[in-house]
């Protein structure tokens, strides 16, 4: 019986599932975004996320322990540095999964993964929404947009007949 096993052993053993997820590991923070399924795409949040958080605070312990994982010095580097900086005061959620289809050979489910300060397109549609509008009820609304109408209406045909009569 399978009770409280949740995470996906993506049909591979603990070796080649480990290596699997170091290396879009590596990928995903050397490009910021990889193309996969979205199961591995899952996966890989469960493990990439804990060694983003590691990255937070820059010391010695923290370095060996994503080193451990990663086994990739310029992965580690730039997890430090760039990242680091970029994720400083957000509290969680750094990946975002983005669905994109099923796939044309064997019907896959098909995602982006992405770290989420990254998407420069995602951060601009944030900055506009920002200044909307505020909600107003319907009633509101309603009686001034019966009156208003009315009254351009009133003016328009006065308009005319002020130039015509000088």
């Amino acid at each position: 019986m399978r009770h409280n096993k949740k995470f996906n052993h993506l049909g591979r053993k603990k070796a080649h599932r480990d290596a699997l997820l170091a290396n879009m590991t590596v990928s995903l923070i050397m490009h910021k975004r990889i193309f996969t399924t979205l199961a591995k795409a899952k996966a890989l949040r469960m493990y990439a996320e804990p060694l983003i958080n590691c990255a937070k605070e820059d010391n010695t312990p923290n370095r060996r322990l994503v080193f451990s994982h990663l086994q990739n010095k310029y992965a580690v580097t730039e997890l430090f540095r760039e990242i680091a900086q970029k994720i400083a005061d957000r509290n969680g959620g750094y990946t975002r999964i983005l669905k994109t289809g099923n796939r044309l050979g064997d019907n896959a489910k098909t995602c982006f993964i992405e770290l989420v300060d990254y998407n420069e397109n995602m951060l601009k549609e944030k900055g506009a929404k920002k200044q909307g509008r505020t909600r107003r009820s319907r009633k509101s609304t309603a009686a001034p947009a019966a009156e208003a109408p009315a009254a351009p209406a009133a003016e328009a045909t006065a308009a005319p007949e002020a130039p015509a009569a000088e």
